[in-house]
């Protein structure tokens, strides 16, 4: 495109800031490498330019206005950037801002709490079996509010020690007031109002213990292979169980047209319609389930046993396959250093170096990989990630077993097994804030592919600026363009796929955006659909099928508002949309 034609598309940093002419000229440079690209794709005696070639899932409704990306062979035609600087480690504090004590050696935690409730208990035997009368507690002697308020303060295992010591302090543990407490700070949006079908809020909770932590964090993402699984977990109090549905998405509105600003660049329409699975449950655990049963006789928490895998009995007559639910134990510091790697699968370790968490797991190799079909390896690490008590188990991840039986249940054969591994994300991470507006859970427009889910992640910087004060005479609509330049527009912004394709797959960046402030600053978009939008660079991921040669190519993030972004490819010549998803819906049942 011409100069002086580029130049009312964007206003750009020269335009607006008064800076050199190497700063002003990168849309040019843009179209140029473009330009340069296509004529040498076109003109390779390969014939790697042309329509012929390996070809993905083609989306007929939209075309490009540069090179066709789903054209496999013409991934290697795009001009890439250097990435040396796209991945942090995952060990770098500014890819965990995650309290980092939950990272400690899980062993090391493990023994604190073991002598912490050594020390709270009396183990002298001596005292224990001492012929003279106890001495009463002054806590008895407290009015009845103040004892309740006290015991509020107790987590449920510490409620169920309590209420062993007298049958005062029992009736207090017991009552329903603490025990509705402890249900719906696990329930968030669902404020369920009556412990149906069970009898009283301490039995519901016993119930589902240990797996309230399910719908508390309530967004699971798996490491099935390349494409991943996004699910909802949520309480259902008709029936009374926990059930995880997978988040799917779809699009209301179909194709693309040429941007009138540029005709060489295709807009590709994108109207996300999101909703649950719900003909499908994923996961699902009655208050009658096997465990329960097993456990009726004990009905108190700390009398009871732990099993690590539970029997699932979905509804869901389509499907022949057997189903169990795994409590997954995270692998500590040294055995996480040991198989962390750069390169993908990463160890298969879940989640990968991309999304931080507090707790990763040894996933299960699938698919494409050597290790898909070996049952030694799944043997030989099943007692890396099986916790044997509650204090291993993690509350972040869990593992669905799933297999198919021929034959009579006590001699049948027992083949096809996958076990997938989910994790959740810390809210910290998809909770947007005043200075930090793109973080959270997105759908985005992969063409061929559909729609995937992503986080938008805008991880913290090292400085503390504290809280920014009006200066004065300075009116608020300069307060507020004096904030979002010193405030919004700065730092990091990274787009991690939660779901993925054969390219890219989950668990990956899909685009990185270095600096949203002045040195990533581009322009000002000033034609429809995109003016007033502020342009920044970005470097957007691509790969070969099964992400093989896999780099990263120039790109452009508009940033149209907090719930919607454009990302410009610029050498495929399209742009997409991504917005954001409001997960809250989907938790109350209908």
């Amino acid at each position: 495109m011409a100069e002086e034609g580029r130049g009312r598309i964007w206003h750009t940093k020269s335009a607006n800031n008064n800076l050199s002419d190497d700063s002003s000229s990168g849309v040019e440079t843009t179209r140029d490498d473009e330009a340069s690209g296509s004529g040498l794709g076109s003109g390779s005696g390969s014939g790697s330019g042309s329509k012929s070639g390996t070809i993905n899932v083609h989306n007929p409704a939209v075309s490009y206005g540069g090179i066709d990306p789903e054209i496999e062979e013409n991934v290697l035609l795009v001009k890439s950037v250097p990435a040396h600087d796209v991945r942090w480690d995952a060990t770098d504090h500014r890819r965990n801002p995650l309290d980092p004590d939950l990272d400690d050696d899980l062993d090391t935690a493990v023994k604190r709490r073991t002598v912490s409730a050594s020390t709270s208990r009396d183990s002298s035997p001596a005292k224990s079996f001492s012929s003279s009368p106890p001495e009463r507690t002054p806590l008895l002697d407290l009015p009845s509010e103040l004892i309740d308020a006290i015991l509020s303060w107790l987590t449920p295992l510490e409620l169920a020690a309590v209420s062993l010591v007298c049958r005062v302090l029992r009736n207090h543990a017991n009552s329903d007031s603490q025990w509705k407490r402890h249900v719906l700070s696990n329930l968030p949006v669902n404020r369920i109002t009556t412990p149906y079908p069970c009898k009283s809020w301490r039995e519901l909770y016993i119930s589902h213990d240990p797996y309230w932590f399910l719908t508390k964090h309530k967004l699971w993402f798996c490491d099935r292979e390349l494409t991943g699984q996004m699910i909802i977990v949520r309480y259902d109090e008709r029936r009374g169980c926990i059930e995880g549905y997978q988040l799917v998405s779809t699009r209301n509105k179909e194709g693309s047209e040429p941007w009138l600003a540029d005709q060489d660049v295709h807009i590709h329409h994108f109207e996300p319609s999101v909703k649950l699975h719900l003909d499908k449950p994923i996961l699902q655990l009655n208050v009658d389930s096997l465990e329960n049963l097993m456990r009726s006789k004990s009905s108190s928490l700390a009398s009871r046993h732990f099993y690590s895998e539970q029997p699932m009995r979905i509804n869901n007559g389509t499907d022949p396959r057997f189903t169990n639910f795994l409590l997954a134990k995270p692998l500590n510091k040294p055995a996480l250093a040991g198989r962390m790697a750069n390169e993908f699968p990463h160890g298969y370790v879940w989640p990968p170096p991309a999304i931080p968490a507090r707790h990763r797991v040894t996933g299960q190799p699938a698919g494409v990989h050597p290790l898909a079909t070996s049952i030694d390896y799944t043997r030989s690490t099943s007692g890396m990630w099986q916790p044997r008590n509650r204090s291993e188990a993690s509350d972040q991840i869990f593992r669905i077993r799933q297999w198919m039986e021929m034959g009579p249940p006590t001699l049948g054969v027992h083949f096809a097994e996958e076990v997938v591994t989910y994790s959740t994300l810390d809210p910290f991470l998809y909770t947007p804030t005043a200075e930090r507006p793109w973080r959270g859970i997105w759908v985005g427009d992969y063409s061929g592919h559909g729609c995937e889910f992503l986080l938008i992640n805008q991880p913290d910087d090292d400085v503390d600026k504290g809280p920014l004060a009006r200066l004065q005479n300075e009116t608020e609509a300069e307060f507020q363009e004096r904030f979002l330049h010193e405030r919004v527009y700065r730092g990091r912004l990274e787009a991690i796929k939660l779901t993925g394709d054969a390219n890219v797959p989950r668990g990956e960046y899909t685009f990185v955006a270095d600096d949203l402030g002045e040195d990533g600053f581009i322009g000002t978009a000033r034609e429809p659909p995109f003016e007033g939008s502020r342009v920044v660079k970005s470097k957007g991921h691509i790969a070969h099928m099964g992400f093989y040669n896999d780099r990263y190519i120039e790109s452009q993030l508009l940033l149209l508002s907090h719930n919607r972004l454009a990302q410009y490819w610029v050498g495929f010549g399209h742009i997409s949309f991504f917005e954001r998803v409001d997960i809250d819906q989907f938790l109350v049942p209908k």
